[in-house]
């Protein structure tokens, strides 16, 4: 069991959203429940852009930690996302397509690509209301319940936008 963060703020926002969980099947990717969408406004890097629509995602799959990162950066780029190390990518920039892995089950796992779990899924509230509207006693491993974490954020406007994205095969 894993979750998945979702986001778009090119082009159609919630089509994209729904397009990279349709693709996720073709990647061993079992989407099992989406939460609501969400729109957000930037945050990071570049505050001067569109705001986005997230959501999250749980999903089931046998892939290990690096495969299913794998699987997240293909849909991203299926999708027309310019990624790390390719001419034109900006870090917190303008993309069609974000598709973060924030959690795979109890894993606490590092390597050079990855961290999990995800070094914001704590400290973002479009991360963890959607996060706590699929699983409401969510516990981040290392991290202890995502409520309390939610808790403790200021700010961050984060309003309900629409109903969860399809999920069935």
């Amino acid at each position: 069991m894993a979750y998945l963060g979702l986001g778009s703020n090119v082009g159609d926002r919630r089509a994209n959203l729904q397009a990279a969980v349709e693709l996720l099947w073709a990647h061993g990717v079992v989407v099992l429940a989406s939460s609501s969408v969400y729109e957000t406004e930037p945050v990071g890097e570049v505050l001067d852009q569109r705001a986005f629509l997230n959501a999250c995602v749980r999903v089931e799959t046998g892939l290990g930690p690096e495969e299913l990162l794998d699987a997240c950066k293909a849909v991203e780029k299926a999708l027309g996302r310019t990624l790390a190390g390719e001419d034109g990518y900006e870090h917190h920039g303008p993309r069609p397509i974000d598709v973060d892995l924030l959690l795979l089950g109890e894993l606490e796992y590092a390597s050079e690509r990855l961290t999990l779990p995800h070094r914001e899924v704590t400290s973002r509230r479009f991360v963890l209301e959607p996060l706590l509207e699929l699983t409401p006693r969510l516990v981040v491993p290392g991290a202890g319940p995502a409520a309390e974490a939610l808790a403790k954020i200021e700010g961050q406007d984060v309003r309900r936008a629409g109903l969860p994205l399809d999920v069935g095969p």
